[in-house]
């Protein structure tokens, strides 16, 4: 059994831990309302958005064309992943990196043996993770986290449609832990590019006087829901980052708690049969003086 003041340490230690998680949790929680909130408001936004014109291309009695719905055999794709710039956040990193990287060796192995898919990523943990596999890094955007601005965002958004246009890529791929609550965050794959209208809304009241015409209204539309689509797959990521942190640091500090009782309940029994053997050795003595 270790000794008294190896034991007093690993508490002390142990406490000095689990001051620091608790406080990490809160902070997370805190992090996180503010998150959710702003998670929350921008997805009625977002499913609008793109209910508005599944529905006005399902009106359309006309074929209208749009270079950023154009589907084209892929020859070069770029994926888009997000995760943290921080760790002690559980496997919210390794499950959607892994994810990813499960994504381009089934579906497309051939264009990974080709050397035609490179990421995006958001987060420097997943950079980490990608460059570590051996991936080709078409760019990092780590600032984007600490942001979090729409027109960091909307930036961003448009330098994807212009290389997508420009024909650099010819599919772009969102990979995001999505946000359900601060326990549960669901492993999201969104096709970005090309934008895909063939589901169509047909639940629309035609009565509608379009104007300009449908196609051109859709096509108008186009950006603005590729820009939100990308801003609320990182507030879904930052959402879910700090109730990943958040249930991470919890279950340290719960954890951390067990083993304070453990040490001290083992320090008690070391201290008790330290005093033990010292009552037999000043027994032992005085017999032994009487003698």
């Amino acid at each position: 059994m270790a000794n008294l003041k190896e034991i007093r340490t690993r508490i002390a230690s142990v406490k000095n831990t689990k001051q620091v998680t608790s406080a990490m949790k809160m902070v997370a929680a805190a992090k996180l309302r503010k998150a959710q909130d702003a998670i929350i408001k921008i997805r009625p936004y977002t499913d609008a958005l793109h209910k508005v014109a599944g529905q006005i291309a399902a009106a359309s009695e006309e074929d209208f064309y749009s270079p950023l719905i154009e589907s084209r055999e892929p020859d070069q794709m770029l994926i888009v992943l997000f995760t943290s710039n921080k760790g002690l956040c559980g496997a919210f990193n390794y499950q959607i990196t892994k994810a990813a990287l499960s994504y381009v060796r089934t579906k497309h192995a051939d264009l990974l043996g080709q050397g035609k898919i490179q990421f995006l990523t958001i987060g420097r943990k997943g950079d980490e993770l990608i460059r570590r596999e051996g991936f080709k890094v078409w760019k990092n955007a780590d600032d984007l986290l600490a942001q979090s601005k729409f027109k960091e965002s909307a930036s961003l958004a448009n330098d994807l449609m212009k290389v997508f246009l420009n024909k650099e890529f010819d599919k772009v791929v969102l990979f995001y832990n999505g946000f359900k609550n601060a326990a549960v965050q669901r492993v999201t794959q969104e096709n970005f590019l090309p934008v895909d209208i063939s589901h169509k809304d047909k639940e629309f009241d035609t009565n509608y006087i379009l104007e300009p015409t449908a196609g051109e209204i859709v096509t108008d539309l186009m950006p603005k829901i590729l820009q939100i689509s990308l801003h609320s797959a990182l507030l879904d990521s930052l959402a879910s980052e700090h109730g990943a942190r958040m249930t991470a640091m919890h279950k340290a500090t719960e954890n951390a708690t067990d083993l304070i009782k453990d040490l001290t309940l083992n320090y008690n029994k070391a201290r008790q049969a330290a005093i033990t053997n010292e009552i037999t050795e000043i027994v032992s003595g005085a017999n032994a003086l009487g003698k």
